[in-house]
């Protein structure tokens, strides 16, 4: 897949709200953060509008992004926050200038729609990475991934075994995001060919049952049979119905790939977590799964 340009000190990046409402406030830290890195900040226009839960109506959110990816001298796009929205500006977006000047789209969450629609569509690569709306709670390590990653850094993560795992070692494109959304997009034109691919997911709040069924709907779908592997973030403050479902989210995770023969690795770092590390989506990885476990890119 194509990669952006790297960004330099003095390059323009855009902060945008493609879902849920913010505040000044909620981003003063990530600006002075991204300053601090010799970005130059320019905020959507309609960023601190507000549409019931949403930042904005829909076409006022359209407007914002779709400014940010025609402008040539943008070389980055902050999506603000997730929650819920990003799906309901998918279809009224124009790629055709992102095309010609690709930059990197940044977000985690509900923007796994730009992530998934993007590197299925037009094959250039988007970082899953923190938002602004988290930049406070982040950990050093989280932003400085994110850094290394947007500034043209060699990323390689190194972690512990899960006891859940399936070892092996594999190579593919990475590809996936938050469960729920890659789940919402099955059967559109946004939803990914896993084949051959490294899957990564992850999820937030979610019932358990829900994430059974979202895993379900994956494999009849046919998108995990033929994965080269799969790396499973964090499943965060997982909920319970009255009467237990009776197994965790990994666990019910692992009875889903069980039969596949394909490297498993669980507990990334990555996803609704203080500590979420920066994965490029649409890069070519080396995922090995041993006793010690590490992910590296190829570029």
């Amino acid at each position: 897949m194509e990669k952006p340009a790297y960004l330099k000190k003095g390059d323009k990046v855009a902060i945008v709200a493609t879902a849920r409402k913010i505040s000044k406030e909620e981003i003063r830290l990530a600006v002075k953060v991204l300053k601090s890195w010799g970005l130059v900040i320019v905020l959507g226009e309609n960023l601190f509008k507000e549409d019931n839960q949403f930042s904005g109506a829909t076409e006022q959110r359209t407007f914002d992004l779709q400014k940010a990816l025609d402008d040539e001298t943008v070389k980055a796009i902050f999506c603000v926050r997730g929650g819920y929205g990003t799906v309901k500006i998918i279809d009224e977006l124009d790629f055709s200038k992102f095309i010609e000047t690709p930059k990197w789209i940044v977000g985690y969450s509900d923007v796994t729609v730009l992530h998934n629609h993007i590197n299925q569509n037009f094959s250039i690569q988007t970082l899953h990475a923190t938002m602004p709306i988290n930049f406070a709670e982040n950990s050093k390590e989280s932003l400085e991934s994110l850094r290394n990653a947007l500034f043209g850094e060699k990323l390689s993560y190194d972690f512990d075994s899960h006891k859940l795992n399936q070892k092996g070692n594999t190579e593919g494109i990475l590809v996936g995001g938050n469960l729920s959304i890659i789940f919402s997009l099955t059967g559109t034109n946004s939803q990914l060919n896993t084949a051959c691919k490294i899957l990564f997911i992850e999820d937030l709040d979610e019932y358990l049952y829900h994430i059974d069924r979202m895993m379900m709907n994956l494999k009849r779908a046919g998108m995990l049979e033929n994965l080269s592997g799969l790396i499973v973030g964090g499943m965060s403050n997982m909920n319970d119905n009255s009467i237990p479902y009776g197994k965790t989210a990994i666990e019910i995770i692992k009875d889903a790939v069980k039969d596949y023969d394909y490297p498993v690795c669980f507990g990334f770092e990555a996803g609704h977590l203080d500590n979420n590390q920066t994965l490029i989506m649409g890069e070519k990885i080396e995922l090995i799964v041993e006793e010690k476990c590490s992910l590296r890119f190829n570029s």
